[in-house]
């Protein structure tokens, strides 16, 4: 599964006029009975929530408080995220015909017309206080507080990522949850400025907008919905046309082939890069030593002391952790044995937890796949020298070197393939030639490798670009991503 936590807010997302409607409980036990976890975001103060929500056990976390409080309601334990603002200020606002007021364990809260008043007094304090809105509600909290700041912490706890989340919300104050999830969604009751922001807006409205949303995760983990899904899209280079060529950070099996020298490493190397700019994570297999640091990666490794299959999976529990795994130190004939002893427990990993997002295998002979279905860069000098689980699963081969094409053509005898035409036969410095071999019809391509100054997602920017060809990408190309 891709999606492991749906995030969900409550007042006017998940519950209706307050309370949670039977369906809409059986959905969120069906989804929880699928393996996956639930958390609770929202504005309410606690004390408040527990009265009318009934079943907060539900969910393993509840950031309250619009993300100044988190519960664990399995254990009661409160943990306060942010001071509260001093008592001065309260009495100050009720001083000035501010109410009525509801102060909780962080947060301070008033309705509208008040803002005004509000904006005033935390001015006259000199206060670092922010004004945060929701339908009416006037929420007062410590500057830099918010659902998604909550959130963090409760994936943090959970050892899951944002890229494993959805999130979906109705209001103002759930644009930053919803900027946070990899997938957003908005139920259809939401404020316009929300759903023009939701990657998925919901046909029914509150509990039974959120019951849709759980039944396209139960259905097909949203892949139906990936079309729509291309704002974590990841940029490869650009075309012989000058355009954008990006790939999904999900379910995608790559192949990089070409001789020594022509730049493999390089390549991989860059495209970590850019993963981790966006936040992914990622385990290098390195079995010659051929790469230094990525990203904030973790060297685990050296030619003196190869790492153990404990370390390297311990490290790999915490979601933000991305790792290079320097094998050089274990002899040729030892490599194959722990290699395939540690893939199923790698494979376990990412299947529990979503995490590292990419496993990059260079130069590996005859290793199984680190999971099917999994985002999977394969690096060798040819084809024949990967297994043939490898060659089925890769949608996208990525040839370097003048003798690219040659080894494309490899590549399809070893598939049985028919030999696509090419429209070209050589390649310049920094291009390689592409395919994505699953798609009908599909061409090669000239792939103008993107540096990293060339590249907006590694400053965190997003782009268009040209999808992958054929009537199964048609759709996806119009939306400037590859997958």
């Amino acid at each position: 599964m891709r999606y492991l936590a749906l995030c969900t807010d409550y007042d006017g997302t998940l519950a209706t006029d307050g309370q949670l409607l039977p369906d809409t409980i059986s959905a969120l036990e069906r989804l929880l009975a699928s393996g996956r976890r639930l958390v609770l975001v929202t504005g309410r103060e606690l004390d408040d929530l527990q009265k009318v929500c009934t079943r907060l056990d539900l969910f393993e976390y509840v950031v309250a408080e619009n993300g100044a409080l988190l519960f664990k309601p399995s254990t009661g334990e409160e943990t306060p995220l942010a001071a509260r603002p001093p008592e001065a200020f309260v009495t100050l606002l009720r001083q000035r015909g501010v109410g009525p007021i509801s102060v909780g364990r962080v947060i301070v809260a008033t309705w509208e017309p008040h803002e005004t008043t509000v904006l005033a007094t935390i001015r006259d304090l000199g206060l670092e206080l922010q004004v945060i809105f929701n339908k009416g509600a006037v929420m007062i909290l410590p500057a830099g507080v918010n659902k998604a700041t909550g959130l963090a912490q409760a994936l943090e706890r959970m050892e899951l990522s944002p890229h494993n989340a959805v999130g979906v919300g109705d209001a103002e104050n759930d644009h930053a949850l919803l900027a946070m999830c990899e997938c957003s969604a908005a139920v259809s009751n939401a404020l316009p400025t929300l759903k023009s922001a939701a990657d998925i807006v919901t046909t029914a409205d509150h509990g039974a907008g959120v019951v849709e949303l759980i039944e396209e995760m139960l259905r097909d983990d949203l892949a139906s919905r990936e079309p729509q899904l291309t704002r974590h899209h990841v940029l490869l280079g650009t075309n012989e046309q000058g355009d954008e060529m990006r790939i999904a950070p999900h379910g995608e099996t790559v192949l990089v082939v070409g001789a020594k020298g022509v730049g493999k490493s390089v390549f991989a190397t860059t495209l970590m890069n850019r993963l981790a700019a966006q936040g992914y994570s990622f385990c290098v297999i390195d079995v010659e030593g051929d790469y230094g640091t990525i990203g904030k990666a973790v060297s685990l490794g050296s030619p003196s002391r190869p790492p153990t299959a404990n370390e390297i999976l311990k490290l790999l529990q915490g979601a933000d952790k991305s790792a290079v795994v320097n094998l050089s130190g274990l002899s040729k004939s030892d490599r194959l044995p722990f290699l395939t002893a540690l893939t199923p427990k790698l494979a376990e990993l990412r299947a529990r937890s979503g995490h590292p997002h990419w496993v990059v295998v260079d130069e590996t002979e005859e290793l199984p796949s680190p999971g099917d279905g999994e985002s999977v860069l394969h690096i060798t000098e040819r084809p024949t020298l990967v297994s043939h689980e490898v060659l089925r699963e890769t949608n996208l081969v990525i040839a370097l070197g003048s003798k690219a094409q040659a080894l494309l053509d490899e590549f399809c005898q070893v598939r049985g393939l028919d030999r696509p035409e090419t429209r070209f036969t050589t390649l310049r410095d920094g291009e390689a030639l592409a395919w994505w071999p699953k798609v009908t019809d599909a061409r090669p391509f000239r792939l103008n490798i993107a540096t990293p100054q060339q590249d907006p997602a590694a400053a965190g920017g997003g782009g268009s670009g040209v999808g992958k060809p054929g009537s199964e990408r048609a759709a996806r190309a119009r939306t400037g991503s590859l997958h």
